[in-house]
């Protein structure tokens, strides 16, 4: 990788240009690693009490592509795959791309109305489809969709005779050689839904070259190479599993290991221990819980020895978050990620051997083969150094467009190939991005605009806060005022309004200063375990509409007493 350059006085910079870009579809990306590593770890699934080394792992793949292909699944032809994190999931994943499948990720927390419009917007005629849970009666909801919908062909159940029927087939070589044949990496092998904050969910599409490179580059930053065991609790529904973990992984040779179906901090902790993983991965909240676990053993009794390095994304990592998952998880070599389901998704990554400040205060600096630049929203002008502006990215990594929507793509990616992110950034004279928040998060207060990030990482410096979310509320004299939601510690006092008004007072602009204070015990959160901050500002404004404030603490409201919560 180069070193960063020092001259940038416009926030516009572009990545370095090796290693080179893959020219391989993912079957043929699987071939060459188990001609290279066949009798190393592929897969573990520690759940499942199951272990595949590459060569079994693609032996498996394709006999689950000849079971599809035999069940009349045709190249470009959608199949959804519906469940939790486990082998099977990953099994359809490679098997739909050596037959030239589109697989659809269908996330696990969908509804009845979420699916039904996912299955017809997609346009997915065979589902693979997790047993019954607790949480989900996949089986059952299917089902219905089908009686509602009734455009599926098949329905594979995970663990059921209909599963056996197509995975337990002998391999058809000559047939799926043939097929691969057909097959391009420039082909859509993927539709992700966005999670969008309006209306309906927007289909991603990505290629093989999308997102196999996506997750090469991602491992090569990381310096995986077969020696490395990923432990993978973010779900494969979503990039951070099935690209970052999984394409990385499968691209270098490392070992996949699912520590569960769903995430526990305990589970992950013990598997990483017992499989000797030498990456974990995880979104801020997650690492949070395993920081602070607290049983019969927390997380200072776990043998993390052999980790070595990891991924921080999905949503802003605090400071203090980073630096105990260095210190106490042994990640000496943590980095950070930052990217969007639209740029398949990495743009920006830390570096292991960047300085501390820039691996905690930044999301790194521009990927390889990617471009970046920070515009003035208003304008399209790109910004000076250190101005802040939307964050836009270009490059192999954007996706070929949303499913079926032109005109919505027309809306996300510009003429020049730019994907406009939505994201409020700074780059520096080294090129290194601090995102400060999302464009509609944020907060105008009389005309001064506040960028929630800020107030967030100030808060983080507080003895008793654990973590704190600063959103935009509706008032009528300022037109928005900041109130903040925070989590405390076990056995804090509670944070009144004022107490918290005192902590800021000479440290941040009186503007900033929250006005209101909701203490939480958690977060409305996406299953991903990125913040729903829509969803905050919209109760937040529901209770403050109604005079139902009993649990916020407003600093400007007389009180003779101190505030119980």
């Amino acid at each position: 990788m180069t070193t960063p350059q020092t001259h940038l006085t416009m926030s516009h910079d572009v990545g370095p240009t090796e290693p080179a870009l893959i020219e391989q579809t993912i079957g043929e990306n699987l071939r060459a690693t188990v001609q290279r590593f066949g009798d190393r770890d592929a897969l573990v699934d520690v759940a499942a009490g199951r272990r595949w080394s590459y060569t079994e792992f693609r032996r498996d793949v394709r006999r689950l592509a000849t079971g599809l292909l035999r069940a009349g699944v045709e190249v470009g032809e959608r199949v959804g795959v519906w469940a939790p994190n486990r082998w099977e999931w990953t099994l359809t994943q490679y098997a739909t791309a050596e037959i030239g499948a589109i697989m659809v990720n269908i996330n696990p927390a969908y509804r009845q109305h979420e699916l039904e419009y996912v299955l017809q917007q997609s346009g997915i005629t065979v589902v693979v489809a997790a047993d019954a849970q607790p949480t989900a009666d996949y089986p059952g909801m299917l089902a219905r969709a089908e009686m509602n919908l009734g455009a599926l062909k098949h329905t594979i159940i995970m663990g059921e005779d209909s599963w056996r029927q197509v995975a337990e087939v002998e391999a058809d070589d000559a047939g799926l050689d043939a097929t691969a044949a057909q097959l391009s990496p420039d082909d859509p092998i993927n539709i992700q839904y966005t999670s969008g904050t309006t209306g309906f969910p927007k289909g991603a599409t990505l290629t093989h070259r999308n997102i196999l490179n996506n997750g090469f580059l991602v491992g090569e930053i990381c310096r995986y190479t077969e020696e490395d065991r990923i432990c993978i609790p973010v779900p494969f529904y979503h990039c951070f599993g099935m690209v970052m973990g999984n394409l990385a992984a499968t691209s270098h040779g490392a070992a996949m290991i699912i520590p569960g179906p769903v995430f526990h901090p305990g589970a992950v902790l013990d598997t990483v221990e017992q499989q000797r993983c030498t990456s974990l991965y995880g979104v801020p909240t997650m690492f949070i819980a395993e920081l602070e676990l607290d049983g019969e053993k927390t997380v200072v009794d776990y043998d993390l020895s052999t980790l070595r390095t990891g991924i921080m994304a999905g949503s802003p990592c605090p400071a203090e978050v980073m630096r105990q998952v260095i210190e106490t998880m042994h990640m000496a070599e943590v980095t950070i990620c930052y990217g969007m389901t639209e740029t398949s998704p990495v743009s920006m990554q830390t570096r292991p051997d960047d300085a501390l400040e820039l691996r905690v205060g930044t999301v790194g600096r521009v990927s390889p083969h990617a471009e970046v630049k920070i515009i003035d929203p208003a304008t399209g002008e790109i910004q000076p150094v250190g101005e802040t502006g939307e964050l836009c990215t270009r490059g192999y990594l954007v996706m070929d467009g949303y499913w079926g929507e032109p005109e919505k793509t027309a809306e996300a990616l510009d003429a020049e190939g730019w994907m406009h992110t939505g994201d409020l950034a700074t780059m520096d004279a080294e090129g290194y991005v601090r995102v400060t928040g999302r464009i509609k998060d944020m907060v105008i207060r009389g005309g001064e605009n506040i960028y929630p990030r800020e107030i967030e990482e100030f808060l983080y410096t507080h003895p008793d806060i654990i973590d704190a979310q600063a959103i935009g509320v509706p008032d009528e004299k300022y037109g928005e005022e900041v109130m903040v939601w925070v989590r405390l510690r076990a056995g804090a006092e509670p944070l009144t309004a004022q107490a918290l008004h005192a902590f800021c007072d000479g440290q941040l602009a009186r503007y900033k200063i929250p006005r209101y204070v909701k203490i939480v015990d958690e977060f409305p959160t996406t299953v991903t375990g990125k913040v729903r901050k829509v969803q905050m500002r919209d109760d937040a404004a529901a209770l403050l509409a109604s005079g139902a404030t009993g649990d916020v603490d407003d600093y400007r409201r007389p009180r003779t007493s101190p505030r119980e919560f």
